[in-house]
């Protein structure tokens, strides 16, 4: 009985040694660069001369041939720049919108007193009997 056991504790451990590990790994996240570290690289290869060189500097920083391709356009088109972080201020159209709309707003405001003024004037001429402004110029003609 003592011989069955060791032999099943030396099968156990030889299985065991067999089975794979039960823990999960965990799955690869897609790396990140950061825009300084595109600029840093971009100009070390733009540095480089001699034959191979650029090879070894991707071997270097384990990168891709088409990482260099990708972040050229990216340096072409900007996007390699500094960015300011936050929420993006009003552009000036909308500023210049906004200024028009207040603008407009108090021209009719405006409007409406001028208006008023003129309907009490008319008002109180008729009330006094005097000749309105219109009358006048239709006497002079």
């Amino acid at each position: 009985m003592s011989q069955t056991n060791e032999m099943n504790g030396k099968l156990n451990g030889h299985l065991a040694k067999e089975l794979p590990d039960p823990e999960v790994v965990p799955t690869a996240k897609r790396r990140q660069f950061s825009a300084a570290y595109k600029r840093r690289i971009l100009e070390e290869a733009d540095a480089c001369t001699g034959s191979g060189e650029v090879g070894a500097l991707l071997r270097r920083e384990g990168l891709y041939s088409s990482n260099l391709t990708t972040w050229r356009r990216q340096r072409e088109r900007g996007e390699l720049e500094p960015q300011k972080r936050g929420r993006k201020g009003p552009d000036r159209q909308s500023q210049e919108i906004a200024r028009l709309k207040q603008e407009n707003e108090r021209l009719r405001s405006q409007l409406e007193r001028a208006e008023a003024i003129i309907d009490v004037q008319k008002k109180l001429s008729s009330l006094f009997g005097l000749p309105s402004a219109e009358t006048r110029k239709g006497e002079s003609e």
